[in-house]
């Protein structure tokens, strides 16, 4: 399988739109919708995978074991959570040559603090001091075997130390010579508008997350203020568990006598769907040789 870089996938979409994969077939699906990238974060994976949190709960070898099952579903590039890298900076380079050797073309580095970590980066208790994130950047550079892997640093300060820290901290991470930035956690639209101005000319990575009290803006408005790369967390999983509880609420009911379920109006386009993305057709045509 031939995969493309993040870079060439930048030329093609600027910014990037990268909905995130929970899984190997949510991954296809996403090729198959015409994008032209994703990324997996640790909150989907784990909650697809383990039903688990994401609190710190797991290590190097759970998310290389979900990240592998994704990657060899699609030709796609994309971009993956690291995390804190696991450990210090031996874990670090680690991480870097794992991800490389499964397919990931971007990875990111946080600076969240592990003990206390927090599913969203607005709720972060703490985060590293900078001399070990910086640390860890730098064996994340110096591990990698493919100079167009994506190193990309992460800032979860905005929460506990506020913006302007984040913001500092971004600066160096740049000045260290990481390939982009994600400062997390913004809450208003002057918020993204002084990360983008601020850093305008460099990757700079933005999420859109649904049901909050965060900004719901436009990828056009946010590549305006600066951004290379919009990514939408949640939106996937979160349908696809909406569906699933709804249809489940539904059939418990009509096991219950209480309501009537109705087959799926579009039950055969669903069911073509799902055949094309499990390419049923080329393993039947394996079999009939």
């Amino acid at each position: 399988m031939t995969r493309p870089s993040i870079r060439l996938a930048l030329s093609r979409e600027t910014p990037l739109i990268t909905p995130l994969a929970h899984d190997a077939l949510s991954a296809r699906l996403i090729e198959q919708a015409g994008f032209q990238a994703f990324a997996i974060g640790g909150s989907a994976l784990l909650a697809s995978r383990h039903a688990y949190p994401d609190i710190g709960l797991i290590g190097l070898t759970d998310m290389v074991e979900g990240i592998r099952d994704i990657s060899a579903a699609t030709a796609l590039p994309f971009l993956a959570d690291a995390d804190d890298g696991y450990g210090d900076v031996k874990s670090v380079a680690r991480t870097v040559l794992a991800y490389e050797a499964i397919g990931v073309g971007g990875m990111l580095f946080e600076d969240q603090d592990r003990d206390r970590k927090q599913q969203r980066a607005e709720k972060a208790a703490a985060v590293a001091d900078m001399a070990v994130i910086e640390g860890k950047l730098r064996a994340a550079l110096s591990a990698r075997g493919n100079p167009d892997t994506f190193i990309i640093g992460r800032t979860d300060a905005y929460g506990p130390l506020g913006l302007d820290e984040a913001m500092r901290r971004a600066e160096r991470f740049l000045a260290l010579g990481v390939d982009g930035v994600f400062v997390a956690g913004l809450k208003t639209e002057e918020d993204y508008r002084r990360v983008g101005a601020a850093f305008k000319g460099a990757y700079i990575s933005a999420t859109m997350f649904e049901g909050g009290d965060t900004p719901w803006l436009a990828p056009a408005d946010l590549g305006a203020m600066g951004f290379t790369q919009v990514s939408f967390p949640a939106s996937l999983l979160m349908r696809s568990v909406a569906a699933m509880r709804d249809g489940l609420a539904a059939l418990r009911r009509h096991a219950d006598g209480e309501e009537r379920l109705e087959p799926m109006g579009n039950a055969a386009s669903v069911r073509a769907a799902l055949d094309q993305a499990v390419n049923l057709e080329r393993w039947r045509a394996i079999e009939r040789g």
